[in-house]
């Protein structure tokens, strides 16, 4: 609704790795014709800040937003240094953290954001976006002839976790595992993904004899 309106404010964005967290950023920024600024917080310091906080004013009449990844890395000098610059409106501050921002973002930068708790995605979405990717060809795997089946895409998805960047990875090196057949063709199975990932997909039966395997 906020992008539809071409609308952003200042908010903290929390949720697991891989739930988009900084591409739902930048599509509110690019829907409400704003400035885009972006800094990570575990490389960046207070002299990364005023430089944003200086060029956001260089453009008063453009709203600037300033995108923080890992807020919850600053601490509370750093996260202090916002507050003016938001309340004066210099910047639109979107914060993104895996961390609950309760306990890891000083009230007062809290009072003035809100806070959208994004959840992990669930198997459809992460189904959906292994799709977009099958069929994107500029920056995609849209340009490999590559069929991933039933078994592939299950896989894929349970070793996602709901994080979509995870997906991604594992798609990609699945793609580059498989060999091409006589006419080219990479086919993905669950045994390419599991070998390309160098991780096993839990077997699980709450009547036989893996259900005891995992309880105990």
């Amino acid at each position: 609704e906020l992008a539809d309106a071409g609308i952003v404010h200042s908010m903290i964005l929390w949720g697991p790795p891989g739930t988009g967290k900084t591409t739902l950023a930048k599509l509110l920024a690019d829907a409400s014709g704003a400035r885009w600024l972006s800094m990570s917080a575990v490389l960046a310091g207070v002299k990364d800040v005023r430089h944003a906080i200086q060029e956001a004013e260089l453009h008063p009449d453009q709203q600037t937003v300033l995108f923080v990844d890992e807020v919850h890395r600053f601490n509370k000098a750093q996260q202090d240094a916002f507050l003016p610059h938001v309340e004066k409106g210099t910047i639109t501050l979107i914060g993104a953290t895996t961390e609950n921002p309760s306990f890891e973002v000083v009230s007062p930068l809290l009072s003035r954001a809100t806070v959208y708790d994004l959840k992990p995605l669930t198997p459809g979405e992460i189904r959906q976006i292994i799709g977009m990717a099958l069929r994107d060809s500029a920056s995609g795997l849209g340009n490999l002839d590559l069929k991933l089946d039933d078994s592939g895409i299950e896989s894929i998805v349970k070793l996602s976790n709901g994080d979509a960047r995870n997906a991604l990875n594992t798609l990609e090196l699945s793609a580059h595992a498989a060999r091409p057949d006589a006419s080219g063709t990479r086919l993905v199975d669950a045994e390419i993904v599991e070998s390309a990932a160098q991780r096993k997909i839990a077997r699980y039966d709450k009547d036989g004899d893996l259900h005891f395997d995992t309880i105990s």
